[in-house]
């Protein structure tokens, strides 16, 4: 691990716009706290980007590149260092802040109030993840973009565990009205890997499918529906 950086920085995190620019690394990793209303006790990790308004961070209908294998191994090692809490949702999530980067950048997260943040063992746990997965090559994975479903993608979670695919780009139902073909480009092309497929969560398109279906036909790649796994 002699090439790894580890870096404090002052300001918030999803306002570190373009750090890649003052730090020389191949990737990035955020290792930080999550807030949301609901208080549910989280670790967490997912890509910075916004299908929609800029309100935390990043620049508006932009996403960041995803590193998607490295996103998978961090993913599969924190439910396997996380089993002791029990209490904790170990979860993927979907984008939703910045900052913005140019270079491959994933967050990893302790939630969801400060109830949490503070608790030694939770990071511990997020420590001992980081360290796991990068004291060894990470291995490439083959790599699909998910469309559907929650913000939480319970079912993506599930996927992402039991197949040998890695998950880049995820877009969830809240933001299939900002899905249009320039989006479903970044979500093809700011990955790592190459994409070979579109995931769709198709229950979890609701109103949306025709849309979708549309989308994916003009951009020429083919998708499978999650109940195929």
């Amino acid at each position: 691990m002699d090439n790894i950086g580890l870096y404090a920085i002052e300001e918030d995190s999803i306002h570190a716009e373009n750090i890649d620019k003052q730090i020389d690394a191949d990737f990035f990793i955020f290792a930080t706290k999550h807030k949301s209303a609901s208080g549910t006790k989280s670790l967490s990790v997912h890509v910075p980007g916004n299908f929609g308004k800029a309100e935390l961070g990043g620049k508006e209908k932009t996403l960041c590149i995803a590193p998607a294998s490295l996103l998978k191994a961090m993913f599969a090692e924190l439910n396997n260092q996380g089993k002791q809490l029990e209490s904790y949702e170990i979860t993927l999530e979907t984008v939703h802040h910045g900052p913005y980067l140019e270079k491959p950048v994933m967050f990893i997260e302790i939630g969801s109030s400060e109830n949490e943040w503070g608790i030694k063992a939770a990071g511990e746990i997020i420590a001992r993840t980081i360290v796991s997965v990068l004291q060894k090559p990470v291995p490439e994975c083959k790599t699909v973009i998910a469309i559907g479903g929650p913000h939480y993608p319970r079912e993506f979670n599930k996927f992402l565990l039991r197949t040998e695919y890695a998950i880049g780009q995820m877009c969830p139902e809240y933001q299939l009205p900002n899905l249009d073909e320039g989006m479903l480009k970044q979500m093809i092309e700011k990955n790592v890997e190459k994409v070979e497929f579109i995931l769709l969560e198709w229950k979890g398109l609701k109103g949306h499918k025709e849309i979708v279906k549309q989308l994916i036909e003009k951009a020429n790649l083919p998708f499978k529906k999650l109940q195929e796994f």
